[in-house]
């Protein structure tokens, strides 16, 4: 439930290739890097000890942007 993109039933769904790609991945990043998960009490990305900090999404959106 947590991405609808994959449901065409929704408002939310990609009509283009382009548009569904760019999206799941900004959702993976997201989820590994800014999402803090209630097993782990952190966020994946800094679980396995790849960045020392949960990222904000605007700190997600300014490294995308580089």
């Amino acid at each position: 439930m947590g991405i609808r993109r994959f449901t065409r039933l929704t408002h939310g769904f990609s009509k283009l290739w382009d548009n569904h790609e760019a999206m799941i991945a900004l959702f993976v990043a997201y989820y590994n890097f800014c999402r803090v998960h209630m097993t782990l009490k952190t966020t994946p990305a800094k679980a396995a000890g790849l960045t020392d900090h949960a990222w904000s999404v605007k700190e997600l959106v300014e490294r995308i942007c580089e």
